[in-house]
């Protein structure tokens, strides 16, 4: 069940903290009912983890209310690029070569996106993104294939690890980089993420519940 009062407490801490970070209601797993109940109060940025899924439900909201901005902050499959593009207005995943060649074949649509770079800082295998030492490489061949408006990194910090040293080191790129402000923190330390500036904070468990 979505709780504004806990997204009315979270927005005061980035307001006594004089932020500027934005929150992404992380919608996946939950129904529409909840969607358009957070909408009623006033809420505006979503994010989705599956093509398929956020289709389903924000299609049709999105042609009745165009202040809605719809994230997708799940991995991206190749053959799903088209209709991700068609739905979302931000991409947090763009994590590898073959994704880029993909999203170039639609020169004038990802004109209008914004994309963030996922950084696997924690070198996991089971996670997605470009390693660390990689990332500058990776944004130089976005640029060079046409993909100006790569916004700034991403990560996903490693479970088992304190998360802070995971956003220093998206910090610490993002300076390197030139890039624009990150997207960092979620349910569980989006407090430790406050502290470097974030861009976005992607919450979900914390707004919506645990998930069905």
């Amino acid at each position: 069940m979505f709780s504004f009062k806990k997204y009315q407490k979270i927005q005061k801490e980035i307001e006594v903290l004089s932020k500027k970070t934005e929150i992404i209601a992380i919608s996946k797993n939950h129904p529409l009912e909840e969607v358009e109940k957070a909408i009623s109060f006033g809420l505006e940025i979503f994010g989705e983890n599956r093509v398929q899924e956020a289709k389903s439900k924000f299609e049709e909201v999105k042609k009745t209310n165009k202040k809605i901005k719809l994230h997708l902050t799940g991995p991206l499959q190749s053959n799903k690029v088209k209709q991700a593009l068609s739905l979302f207005d931000v991409i947090h995943t763009l994590d590898r070569e073959k994704l880029l060649k993909e999203l170039i074949k639609f020169p004038e649509i990802i004109k209008e996106k914004s994309f963030f770079i996922q950084v696997n800082t924690g070198k996991e295998t089971t996670k997605s993104g470009v390693f660390p030492e990689d990332t500058k490489n990776f944004l130089n061949l976005c640029k060079s294939l046409g993909l100006n408006n790569v916004e700034g990194l991403m990560c996903i910090p490693p479970i088992n690890q304190s998360p802070t040293k995971h956003f220093q080191i998206i910090t610490d790129l993002t300076n390197e980089c030139g890039l624009g402000r990150p997207s960092i923190g979620m349910s569980s330390d989006y407090q430790q993420a406050l502290e470097f500036e974030p861009k976005y904070i992607r919450l979900g468990t914390i707004l919506f519940g645990k998930r069905v």
